[in-house]
Formats: structure tokens, C-alpha cells, sequence
């Protein structure tokens, strides 16, 4: 049994050292996604949308593992992207109208047939509600900054965002598209001053 752990392998993407700042270049990747709106806090939908991602994306890797290929690879972290319409009015006071995307990616041998016949399968076997709204899609970031936070999220996350803003600006760089958090503990099961996050900011030369 081969195993894989893909985040080693993209240790420059998921793997942040404390305390810097890097700048980053992110190739076209696949991923399991899935769109919703509102604050994600004690919100039905965001929970239902994360619920079936987790769902498809263990059973693409227990069927991975059980196929020729006999790869045993660890399961990427979510990430989110949040953005607003209209960004000016994206702040933490007001989440109502934060627009996200969920996602995990998934490794290169991992196919969208496969994704089909697994999501077919799961239809089956469980209740999830939003399954048929997750797709599988290709994304590529490009550019970007990202800086690592231990702590809450919110408005923990505050002090650490107003840090790779500044620096964006300070290297001659302009933001760009939508704000990317990767999360890599759970926050149901990890104290607040535990939980684990990148930030990354897609950027541009000014």
C-alpha cells in the first residue's frame, strides 16, 4: 500500500512557516467545491454544504485505496474562499452577505467520472442534502501572499489579516479576487486558541 500525504508533497502551499510571509505561486489544482451564501456561523446550510464534501471526499479516497492503484492518501483540509458583491461592504460586523466556496482538494488521479459514479453512489446510500450541489472543477490562483494564524477565527483573525494586507502593499502588490482561508483543525473539536489557518491573499504587481 502506497501512502500519500499530498500536503508534504505541495509543502510550499500548506505548510506556512510561523511568522512570515510568502509569496506563492498556485498551479491549477482539482477540487471538490461547493457555493453558499450568509454567515456561516449556526447556519443549516454551511454545515449541510461542509457535511457533503467531507462525505464525497473520504469516499473517493477509500475508493482510491481499494482500486489497482492501492493509494492511501490523507484527505487535503477545507478551504474557503469569502468575497461580497460588492467587497467594500465585506467586514467581519456584517456576514450577512458573505458569499463562500468550500473546498478540498483533490490529488491528480482522482477523475471526475470517478466523482460522478461516487456522488451516484452516495445518493444512494445517504441523506445529504446539498450532494448534488457539489461539483468537481478545476482552479487555478496564480499569484498570491499567505501568512499562518493560531487563534479564532473572525474577528481573531483580525490583527493577523491587517498584517498580510500591509505587506501586500509595502512589496508593490494589489489584492486581488476573493479572500482564501485553509483550514487545518476542526473548530468542533479544537479550542479556538488552537485552530490552525492559512491565510492567503491572491495578489498582483501594482
Amino acid at each position: 500500500m502506497n501512502k500519500i500525504n499530498h500536503a508534504k508533497e505541495f509543502s510550499n502551499l500548506y505548510k506556512q512557516p510561523k511568522n512570515k510571509i510568502s509569496l506563492v505561486d498556485v498551479p491549477s489544482l482539482n477540487f471538490l467545491m461547493i457555493d453558499g451564501i450568509g454567515d456561516p456561523n449556526n447556519n443549516p446550510d454551511y454545515s449541510e454544504a461542509v457535511s457533503a464534501l467531507y462525505s464525497i471526499a473520504y469516499k473517493l479516497k477509500f475508493a482510491i485505496k481499494k482500486s489497482p492503484l492501492a493509494i492511501d492518501y490523507k484527505v487535503m483540509p477545507l478551504e474557503g474562499l469569502w468575497w461580497a458583491e460588492d467587497m467594500t461592504l465585506f467586514n467581519l460586523e456584517n456576514r450577512s452577505n458573505w458569499q463562500w466556496r468550500m473546498m478540498i482538494m483533490q490529488p491528480e488521479y482522482i477523475s471526475e467520472d470517478l466523482f460522478i459514479t461516487i456522488v451516484t453512489s452516495l445518493k444512494q446510500k445517504k441523506d445529504l442534502p446539498k450532494l448534488n450541489d457539489v461539483r468537481f472543477e478545476i482552479y487555478q490562483e496564480g499569484l498570491c501572499m499567505q501568512v499562518f494564524h493560531l487563534g479564532p477565527y473572525g474577528e481573531g483573525e483580525r490583527e493577523t489579516i491587517n498584517k498580510l494586507h500591509t505587506h501586500i502593499e509595502s512589496e508593490g502588490y494589489q489584492r486581488v479576487d476573493k479572500h482564501h482561508e485553509i483550514y487545518f483543525n476542526s473548530p468542533l473539536r479544537t479550542a479556538p486558541e488552537n485552530l490552525k489557518t492559512i491565510i492567503r491573499q491572491p495578489v498582483k504587481p501594482v
